[in-house]
């Protein structure tokens, strides 16, 4: 890595959802335009196709945009949870990047392996990468097939101090295919159609305070 991007430290985290090959997500903290050229070659170097911003904007979108990379506009208030039009748009744009996937590998089931297949990244953002950017990607997750409250786990166990306990809450009581059901979908630990799966009610509203702790 160009030591220039040190600097970057454990803002950026990579999230490859064990559930699917087909997509990936790059949570970061907010860029400004002085650091940009930084989180710039570190989006093309993970072949990051879309930057979406749910806090207000403090860089110039003009700069990714003439590398290819469409900027979304998706604020929402610190600390809360997305609403139901940002969802929508948020999943509509995950769906039509793992249709883009499906039709470069020739079959939703087609292993990667041996191929050179460019698996498009969404990168997301908010002002420190805690709270709004990650709660985007826990949901696509579910949608994907993974347990509600697994994603959580999952994604605190690569990027540390993630979620409130009101978007803990939030994300074990989503359920899949409300707002737009995507293709490509898979499975894990017994996942089921939407609410905590695995463990019925008991375990898991006893996992639901464990993360809260």
């Amino acid at each position: 890595m160009d030591p220039g991007l040190a600097p970057l430290g454990k803002q950026l985290t990579l999230i490859e959802p064990p559930i699917t090959k087909g997509i990936r997500f790059l949570i970061l903290d907010c860029p400004t335009d002085s650091t940009l050229p930084f989180y710039l070659a570190e989006l093309k170097r993970n072949d990051v196709t879309d930057v979406v911003r749910c806090c207000e904007p403090t860089y110039s979108a003009a700069t990714l945009q003439a590398e290819n990379i469409q900027v979304h506009d998706w604020p929402f208030r610190d600390g809360a949870v997305p609403p139901a039009n940002i969802i929508k748009g948020w999943l509509q744009l995950v769906d039509s990047r793992l249709v883009k996937r499906q039709q470069r590998s020739g079959s939703p089931s087609a292993s990667d392996e041996g191929e050179n297949v460019m698996v498009p990244t969404i990168a997301v953002h908010c002002v420190a990468g805690l709270g709004r950017a990650p709660i985007l990607v826990a949901i696509a997750m579910i949608e994907l097939g993974m347990a509600n409250l697994d994603t959580v786990e999952f994604i605190r166990s690569h990027r540390r101090g993630c979620f409130n306990s009101h978007q803990i809450q939030y994300i074990d009581g989503y359920k899949r295919g409300k707002i737009l059901k995507l293709g490509w979908t898979g499975s894990i630990n017994g996942a089921t159609n939407g609410g905590s799966s695995g463990g019925g009610m008991k375990s898991g509203l006893s996992k639901m305070f464990r993360l809260k702790a």
